[in-house]
C-alpha cells in the first residue's frame, strides 16, 4: 500500500533559508554570470516530452555553439490523449538491436502510475514486451510535480536507493523512498510556495542536491540527507532574474557540472546554461543561448540512462 503520511517538523527552517535567498525582479532572462569556465564540449540533455494525443518524444539538445538540437523520435499510444498531468523523469535502458526499455512515473487523472514499455528500432512500441501504466495510488490531483531519483552507489556494499519527490500546491514537499513495490515515506518540508520548479543536480550516499528557481526570480540549490525525517537546507546562488522559467530540467555535464534548461511557458522557449560544481553564489553560470525548439507539448522531462551519476551539487 501507498503511505502518505509525512513529517513537517523541518518546514519553518527550510522557508527562512529561501527567504533570505531570494532578490529583486526582472524581465530578461538570465544572462551569462560570473566566471568564465564551464565544461560544455561533450554535454548534451536528451529531452523527452508527453504531447497532447499522449505521444512520448525523444531528442538530443546538444550543447554546442550555437545550440543545437537532435532530430525528434516520437512514440505514439503511450499514454492516452491529454490524460499525462505531471512525469518524473524516465529512465531509458538499450536492450540491443536498436530496442530500449523505457521507465518513470507519471500522474494521469489525480492518480499516481508507475509507467513502462519498449520500443524497436523505429521507436515504436515492441508488442513482444508489457506495455504498462500501473496503478500505485490515488490523491495527487494537488501536486505540482513529481521526480524519482534512483541511486547507484559506486560501493557495491551500498544498495540502490530509489526516492520519489513531490510538491503540493501548498508548497509541501514529500519524500517517499522505494521498499520492494511499496514506497515508505521519509519526510517532508512546508515553506516551498514561492519555488516555481525545482530539478536534481547531485545525489551521493547521503544527500541529494536541487537547484530551484522562485517566483521573484532567486536560483538556490536545496539539499536534502537521506536519513530519515532529516532537514533540508538551502544556498543562494543567484538573487534575481530567474523568475521567468515553469520548469529547470538538467542533466550531469563534465565531472562536476550540469546542463540546465531552463523553459519558458508564456513564450514556449528554452535556454540552455552550463552550470559549474554548485558552490552558492560563487557558482560558475555561462549562457549557452536560446534553444531553436518551440516548447508546445503539454509535459516535459529528461530521459536518462541507466547509469546516471548527477555530482553538480
Amino acid at each position: 500500500m501507498f503511505r502518505k503520511t509525512a513529517s513537517l517538523a523541518s518546514a519553518g527552517v527550510l522557508a527562512l533559508a529561501l527567504g533570505a535567498a531570494m532578490g529583486p525582479s526582472a524581465q530578461a532572462k538570465p544572462s551569462a554570470q560570473s566566471g568564465t569556465s564551464a565544461t560544455t564540449a561533450a554535454c548534451a540533455l536528451r529531452l523527452g516530452s508527453v504531447t497532447a494525443t499522449g505521444a512520448f518524444t525523444s531528442r538530443m539538445l546538444n550543447a554546442t555553439a550555437p545550440i543545437t538540437v537532435g532530430g525528434v523520435r516520437g512514440t505514439a499510444g503511450v499514454f492516452p490523449a491529454n490524460q499525462v498531468q505531471h512525469i518524473s523523469t524516465f529512465v531509458g535502458r538499450g536492450l540491443g538491436a536498436g530496442e530500449e526499455s523505457r521507465s518513470g512515473l507519471t500522474i494521469m487523472g489525480g492518480a499516481l502510475y508507475t509507467s513502462s514499455f519498449v520500443v524497436d528500432g523505429e521507436s515504436q512500441i515492441d508488442p513482444h514486451y508489457p506495455h504498462n501504466n500501473l496503478r500505485v495510488g490515488g490523491g495527487w490531483g494537488n501536486y505540482r510535480w513529481i521526480e524519482e531519483s534512483i541511486h547507484r552507489s559506486a560501493d557495491s556494499g551500498t544498495p540502490a536507493r530509489t526516492t520519489l519527490y513531490g510538491q503540493r500546491t501548498d508548497g509541501v514537499t514529500n519524500r517517499w523512498v522505494a521498499e520492494g513495490t511499496s514506497w515508505r515515506a521519509t519526510g517532508g518540508v512546508g515553506g516551498l510556495t514561492t519555488v516555481k520548479s525545482m530539478t536534481l543536480i547531485g545525489r551521493t550516499d547521503t544527500a541529494e542536491t536541487f537547484i530551484a528557481n522562485t517566483r521573484s526570480g532567486a536560483l538556490v540549490t536545496v539539499t536534502w540527507p537521506t536519513k530519515y525525517n532529516a532537514v533540508p537546507s538551502s544556498r543562494p546562488v543567484r538573487t534575481a532574474t530567474w523568475q521567468g522559467f515553469e520548469q529547470l530540467i538538467a542533466t550531469k555535464c563534465g565531472a562536476n557540472g550540469t546542463l540546465l534548461l531552463g523553459i519558458d511557458r508564456d513564450t514556449k522557449s528554452g535556454y540552455l546554461y552550463a552550470v559549474g560544481h554548485a558552490n552558492g553564489a560563487s557558482t560558475v553560470i555561462k549562457s549557452l543561448g536560446k534553444v531553436p525548439l518551440t516548447f508546445s507539448d503539454p509535459q516535459y522531462f529528461r530521459i536518462a540512462p541507466q547509469s546516471d551519476p548527477l555530482n553538480g551539487g
